[in-house]
């Protein structure tokens, strides 16, 4: 998974205030709720010497996703009184947490992201229409783009068209083109069919070959209609993605075993992984999940200034660096700042060394 979508986060000096929060709806009064959550937050922000100014612009920024339906959370951050990012959370996190510190701490709006994999979902409903409309029967198309999971709270373009019966064989080819195009230009894996099994098994009748590769029919075609702000089949789509990885991703793991395979010791670990990151070397970071990091790292104001005592860092001849106590905000941004891209891993899958592996962009050091 790529990571530019934190470089605001990085574009300008600390400290910041980091905040997630849990800003589900399927509660009684929502937003006393999220309100009391928040406050509690607040006051933590303030007791670590956060600015009144940037706890302001959090202020303004909580309860802005009010349009988004059922569990969801919020990652919100900002710093010299301005709001640098706010990220709708596919899930509430786990407890919710204010920081305030040097560095953002966004490992968690990142890990929330992945596996983040390009899809398009196709919904078709047939229609009986009311004896005013003539009593004939219509279908429903619904079309929508997104990237799982973060399409369950920011879902993609959505197309929605009505169509006579009769008309379907030039929809499908209208529709079949469209999807051409989208796994083309935004690396579509997977497109997922549902609904009126005519006109499903029609669609995948004349489509190219390039495309049936791409098909995934659910199970008895049915899907539940989605809440506001929520992606098309998102419940269906749960099932679907579940522990499943990218194709970009799973192609690097593969990577990542082979390098293991020749020099772990290059590759996998803590150490390891700070190493890559000095040279610039890394090209992912590998973390399990659960992450259980609990060491201290010590950085400086570059992305490449980690190391894992102070000692180090003063022997490269650094005059300014700190004690991280959040060793995830510290490889977050060396991932960000360098381009590199972030995989998360079950433990019980990849057991890793410390919790952490990085896999290389060249060949190992000499």
């Amino acid at each position: 998974m790529k990571l530019q979508f934190l470089g605001p986060l990085y574009a300008h000096p600390g400290p910041v205030a980091s905040v997630c929060l849990d800003t589900s709806r399927d509660q009684d009064d929502p937003d006393r709720a999220i309100d009391l959550r928040w406050h509690k937050l607040r006051r933590t922000l303030l007791a670590h010497e956060a600015d009144e100014a940037t706890v302001g612009a959090l202020d303004a920024a909580v309860g802005t996703d009010r349009e988004v339906a059922g569990r969801h959370g919020r990652a919100l951050f900002a710093a010299h009184g301005s709001l640098v990012l706010a990220e709708r959370l596919p899930d509430p996190p786990d407890r919710d947490s204010a920081r305030y510190g040097m560095l953002p701490d966004a490992l968690p709006l990142a890990l929330q992201r992945g596996p983040d994999i390009p899809y398009a979902a196709v919904a078709i409903r047939r229609v009986h229409l009311a004896e005013a409309a003539g009593g004939e029967e219509e279908l429903q198309l619904d079309f929508e783009t997104g990237r799982w999971p973060m399409s369950r709270v920011a879902p993609g373009a959505h197309v929605h068209r009505r169509i006579p019966v009769d008309g379907w064989p030039e929809e499908a080819e209208r529709l079949l083109a469209e999807l051409v195009a989208a796994v083309s230009a935004a690396g579509i894996e997977l497109v997922v069919l549902a609904g009126d099994p005519w006109s499903v098994n029609s669609l995948v009748r004349s489509a190219p070959k390039k495309l049936l590769g791409n098909f995934v029919k659910l199970k008895d075609g049915r899907y539940r209609r989605p809440e506001p702000g929520r992606a098309l089949m998102e419940e269906e789509l749960g099932l679907l993605f579940e522990g499943r990885l990218s194709d970009h991703d799973r192609h690097q793991l593969d990577a990542y075993l082979g390098q293991h395979a020749r020099h772990p010791e290059y590759v996998e670990g803590l150490a390891a992984t700070v190493a890559a990151f000095q040279r610039g070397q890394a090209r992912t970071l590998i973390l399990n999940r659960p992450v259980r990091m609990s060491r201290h790292l010590w950085v400086g104001a570059a992305p490449t200034q980690l190391a894992l005592s102070g000692e180090d860092l003063s022997a490269f001849g650094l005059n300014y660096y700190w004690e991280e106590p959040a060793p995830g905000a510290a490889l977050i941004r060396a991932a960000a700042g360098t381009q590199a891209e972030l995989i998360a891993v079950p433990e019980d899958v990849l057991p890793l060394e410390d919790g952490v592996a990085v896999l290389l962009r060249y060949t190992v050091p000499e």
